[in-house]
């Protein structure tokens, strides 16, 4: 074969590849444009603009089909399967709006043809909340005796011991030792100790499955019976709440309570909210995060509130009264995240103990209605001259601070870039409260 030829196959599949990763890209790219779930306001107007080379039809879910169908500004009525259905057009801005809170699905299309997506369409109240950016102090208890880790130890023959090997994991929860239920980790270590080394049966839930296993602790060389575990029952630390609803509930955080060994979410019995006062900050530098130090005393008469929910989207429960009716401020509509534009935005966060909260500003860098990991929809960064001088940007323990854009509460921050404290990623608001 000339050499001529071979140049213009070889040419010819790298044109080939080069077409197929663009186009790769752009379908990833117009995928990331449409959110897997899309939330309206009843009785409200609103507007979506994806700039998408798709078209939907909407209509109800199954089991609802003899609702009313959504009604939109400016798109023709059809029918599909016998069920109101709307088809719509992404590639221009789509106004909808719904009288009645209720589901819908979307069958999206790409160029009006290939199958592409499936949203769904959630109709919701209009709610107003109230901005909160204070902060709290958190102790939550696990739902049973969490594993953190198994391993090995020395027995009292110095012989390497292992009872707990391919029966426990970490991210296990231990409820029960023979039918009677542990509610502590000095509980649980006690009931092993004065085993005398017998046969036990431990009820495990692991992931949604609950069930026993047998296991035969040892002694380790002082003579105390062990399983090998490292196990933990509690959580604590400083955060910031989002947002109070007019019954006295609120949502914090923006992101749940991981476990600090396994990183896994805990799964929470109950907790505790309790005054804290901010004491000093960790100024946040390049590849070095913050800190905000709070001074948490806990005691019941320091305790505001209850914490009945740890989700991957923050944590939730119920604030006291006198506590919910000292809290400042007006409440704000929420803004969906179709209504969040690039721009300049605020932070509400108290990072002084003698002050109250406090706006900062801050630009909102980037935008990502359907990213895979929820608490990260948003990306900002802090531009307050005062905010940067005292804290460097974002700090552990501003998680949780609402994010306010054109008088409308829409999102609370999560996470800083380690190597940039100045930067950090955000919750749209609709997802904590979808929790």
């Amino acid at each position: 074969m000339e050499r001529k030829t071979v140049k213009k196959i070889i040419f010819r599949i790298a044109a080939v590849l080069a077409i197929t990763g663009m186009c790769s890209a752009w379908i990833c790219f117009t995928w990331g444009q449409i959110p897997a779930s899309i939330r309206i306001k009843a009785g409200i107007c609103q507007e979506l603009d994806l700039h998408a080379p798709v078209t939907g039809n909407i209509y109800l879910e199954e089991s609802e089909k003899n609702a009313e169908a959504v009604p939109a500004s400016g798109m023709q009525m059809q029918r599909i399967s016998g069920a109101g259905s709307l088809r719509v057009d992404f590639a221009k801005p789509v106004t909808l709006l719904a009288n009645q809170m209720q589901s819908y699905k979307m069958d999206v299309k790409l160029f009006g043809v290939i199958p592409f997506k499936t949203v769904d369409i959630q109709v919701i109240p209009d709610e107003m909340l109230l901005p909160a950016g204070i902060p709290i102090g958190i102790y939550v208890k696990t739902d049973g005796i969490m594993v953190i880790a198994q391993g090995e130890f020395e027995g009292y023959d110095h012989m390497r011991k292992e009872p707990a090997k391919h029966l426990l994991q970490a991210g296990d929860y231990i409820l029960k030792i023979d039918g009677v239920e542990m509610e502590s980790k000095s509980q649980l270590t006690q009931t092993v100790a004065d085993s005398g080394g017998r046969e036990m049966i431990l009820t495990i839930r692991r992931n949604d499955e609950t069930f026993d296993v047998k296991v035969k602790p040892a002694q380790d060389v002082s003579g105390e019976y062990k399983l090998g575990i490292w196990i933990r029952d509690n959580a604590q630390g400083v955060g910031t709440m989002t947002y109070l609803e007019p019954d006295n509930t609120f949502g914090a955080l923006g992101h749940g309570i991981n476990d600090t060994d396994t990183t896994l979410l805990m799964e929470v019995k109950s907790g505790s909210l309790y005054k804290t006062e901010i004491v000093a900050i960790k100024k946040g530098e390049g590849g070095t995060p913050g800190e905000l130090t709070g001074v948490i005393d806990y005691n019941r008469n320091n305790k505001i509130g209850t914490v009945e929910t740890n989700s991957v989207g923050g944590i939730f429960g119920t604030l006291q009264a006198d506590t919910a009716s000292s809290l400042q401020g007006e409440a704000l509509p929420i803004g969906l995240k179709q209504d969040v534009k690039p721009g300049s935005a605020q932070i509400l966060c108290c990072v002084d103990g003698s002050a109250s909260p406090q706006l900062y500003d801050i630009e909102i860098t980037a935008i990502h209605l359907d990213h895979d990991n929820v608490n990260r929809g948003l990306e900002l960064q802090v531009t307050d001259a005062a905010l940067l001088s005292q804290t460097g940007g974002i700090v552990q323990g501003m998680s949780g601070s609402p994010i306010l854009q054109d008088g409308k509460i829409i999102g609370a921050v999560t996470h800083v870039l380690v190597n940039d404290p100045t930067r950090g990623y955000g919750i749209f608001i609709e997802n904590m409260l979808s929790q």
